[in-house]
């Protein structure tokens, strides 16, 4: 019979003692009697064992949600999915002749490439925030992210335009699900006076993610091919994917609430047809009869939405949302100034490519002034906004956008290169000073069972802005001149100065000094 072994005072506690009817595993589980230990073979020695997996899980999870730390690690995880989506945007943009060729396909189908998830991130974000308010906002994060991930492998893999298009619109659809959702988990888990500096890294990662996979993607695209920038996406998707379903919490769920699909849809129709007419209309003609009725069947949809709201006994968009402080003035202000920046950011490289002899490379190298700008001052505005107020972060931010389409305007008249790079700055600057107050001052002013509604409401509101901003501003561009587009974006601007000027700061509590009990 052998001779039991001595004890080892190097064991820790996660060790597993002798005797199985006193012992607890690893995490403080007992083992069922009749069941051979854990690390113990029959006729062998014991053997100390413990299950790490599940133990650098638990400790990694005790780190994260212990107190003030739960915050942020939620927020750099939602980050980390936010630049996943996100970096790709512009590089692929740049791609489309290489991808035509290979395609043997056009460079005028393939915009769909990028303009088709655009307005697919339009129409899913109401639905998808109003799911996560409903069903939990972790489940949809981490259900649209893993479609998300598995289609853009797909991706990699289309075998004509028709199936990258479809490819693209679907994946953007599912990646369409983490963006209301991941905003509503971050602002969940700021207090509201504190929620305008985690949207200032949002929009830090929201317009850096782009500019970063333009300065990597680039030479991946000129070694390896167009496809390699999915495959690249993939592993980087799948970590931020990982690190959402261990770090994110789940927030309250409503489940015998039920889905406003009549909403859905005649909102779905009415965004698709406005911006369908608006972003095909100078392509096709705003006489055409294909635009014509989309322009016809956008104010009806738009008109039945709003009635079925008024019955919904659950409705996909309390339209009661538009009457609180805040909420309709921080939507106009972010339609206007995105109306402006992005209007401005799609003519700005042919002005310097046709007025001032660009290449293509400087072109590019040139219009990273202003995506690094916004990225940069988006962090310190939102800290600064904790001081001043949102309120006149918002205004300076948008009067700045303001002033950068005038400065466009008179470069653009006089042939002035350095004022083009001086209003890049302001536009930059303008941005990433207002965005972070103006969508937290949205979230600040609903429930937080709304948040993830009134987030995708923002969103939609902001893409609408955009696309709109885009078509306009090249329109004007194409029947008059360059100096002309500015100034209509100036105009609309304006707009966006005097939403800000209605923004209320968030009430901050005053420092009290209590005196130390005797």
């Amino acid at each position: 019979m052998p001779m039991p072994r001595p004890p080892d005072p190097r064991r820790d506690e996660l060790s597993q003692p002798s005797n199985p009817s006193t012992a607890s595993g690893p995490l403080g589980s007992r083992p069922v009697a009749g069941e051979p230990f854990p690390g113990e073979a029959p006729g062998g020695e014991e053997v100390p064992a413990v299950d790490w997996p599940l133990l650098w899980r638990a400790r990694l999870r005790r780190r994260v949600h212990d107190g003030d730390r739960a915050r942020w690690w939620t927020l750099w995880t939602a980050l980390a999915g936010l630049f996943a989506t996100g970096f790709t945007i512009t590089v692929l943009a740049v791609s489309l002749p290489d991808i035509a060729r290979d395609l043997h396909s056009t460079e005028t189908t393939l915009t769909w490439v990028v303009t088709g998830p655009l307005l697919t991130l339009a129409l899913g974000m109401p639905l998808f925030g109003k799911l996560g308010d409903v069903h939990g906002h972790r489940r949809v994060y981490l259900v649209g992210f893993a479609a998300f991930t598995v289609l853009t492998l797909v991706t990699a893999f289309a075998w004509n335009a028709p199936a990258l298009i479809v490819l693209r619109v679907v994946g953007a659809l599912a990646g369409a699900a983490t963006g209301p959702t991941s905003m509503a988990l971050i602002m969940g888990a700021f207090p509201a006076e504190d929620r305008v500096k985690a949207m200032g890294w949002w929009s830090l990662v929201g317009a850096g993610a782009p500019v970063i996979g333009l300065v990597a993607g680039g030479p991946i695209v000129d070694a390896f091919g167009w496809r390699w920038l999915f495959v690249a996406q993939v592993p980087i998707s799948a970590l931020a994917l990982l690190l959402g379903a261990m770090v994110l919490r789940e927030t309250p769920r409503r489940p015998h609430e039920t889905l406003d699909v009549a909403g859905a849809v005649f909102l779905a129709v009415a965004t698709l047809c406005g911006l369908l007419a608006i972003s095909r209309g100078a392509a096709w003609g705003w006489t055409a009869p294909v635009v014509v009725a989309l322009l016809a069947v956008t104010p009806v949809s738009l008109a039945l939405f709003v009635r079925a709201e008024r019955r919904a006994p659950h409705p996909l968009l309390p339209l009661d949302l538009f009457g609180r402080p805040n909420v309709t003035p921080s939507l106009i202000a972010q339609f206007a100034s995105n109306f402006a920046y992005m209007g401005g950011f799609i003519i700005t490289p042919l002005l310097v490519q046709d007025v001032f002899g660009f290449s293509v490379t400087g072109t590019s190298l040139a219009m990273l002034v202003r995506p690094l700008t916004f990225s940069l001052s988006s962090p310190a505005s939102g800290y600064l906004a904790v001081r001043v107020g949102e309120r006149r972060a918002s205004v300076v931010g948008t009067a700045l956008v303001v002033a950068s389409m005038s400065v466009f305007a008179v470069a653009a008249n006089a042939s002035l290169l350095p004022l083009v790079f001086v209003a890049m700055f302001l536009s930059g600057l303008g941005l990433g000073a207002s965005q972070p107050s103006l969508i937290s001052s949205v979230a600040n002013a609903v429930d937080a069972r709304d948040l993830g509604v009134a987030n995708a409401a923002q969103t939609m509101i902001t893409q609408i802005g955009v696309v709109v901003g885009i078509q306009v501003l090249s329109t004007v561009h194409d029947a008059a001149t360059f100096s002309a587009a500015y100034l209509a974006g100036a105009v609309v601007a304006c707009l966006g100065v005097v939403g800000a000027a209605f923004v209320r700061s968030a009430r901050r509590a005053e420092a009290v000094q209590v005196a130390p009990a005797a």
